[in-house]
Order: structure tokens, then C-alpha cells, then sequence
């Protein structure tokens, strides 16, 4: 395997999991099991389901985009491609 497939498979690698965050935060957190997490209220606030469901999961998105960015530019750094 060249070096340019190496680093399409780290790539790939890399979105594939941080994808995998994102659907268990969004849909198995957010919805599958917001019943059971709305027993827990947050600072007296709104239930833990609501929230992730409303909120935390946008802000794990967000979070996941300063990931996947930093680490391409560790991974281009890795394998010469950076601009």
C-alpha cells in the first residue's frame, strides 16, 4: 500500500469514528434513551434527555469538527500533504 492510500484510509478511519460519536450522542443518547436520562435534571434545570436532545448534541458536533480539523492537520502533517 502507497503512502497516499495509507493516508485516505486514515482519513476515512477517522471520519468513519468520529461519525460513530455523533450518532450514538445524537440518536442513541438524544432519542433512544432520553426517557431514561430525563430522570436527571441538570442544576435543577431541564432533564438530561431534553438537553442532549436540544442542545448537547449540537455542541458535540461542534466539538467533533475542532477534532476531525486538528487532527487532518496532524495526519497531513504526518504524511506531507500539508499546504
Amino acid at each position: 500500500m502507497n503512502r497516499l492510500e495509507e493516508y485516505w484510509k486514515a482519513n476515512t478511519s477517522l471520519i468513519r469514528n468520529l461519525l460513530i460519536v455523533w450518532a450514538v450522542v445524537a440518536y442513541v443518547l438524544g432519542i433512544l434513551l432520553a426517557p431514561a436520562l430525563n430522570g436527571i435534571r441538570l442544576f435543577g434545570g431541564p432533564p438530561l434527555g431534553f438537553w442532549i436532545a436540544q442542545q448537547g448534541s449540537i455542541y458535540v458536533f461542534v466539538v467533533l469538527i475542532f477534532v476531525y480539523a486538528a487532527r487532518m492537520k496532524a495526519l497531513d502533517r504526518e504524511y506531507g500533504v500539508e499546504d
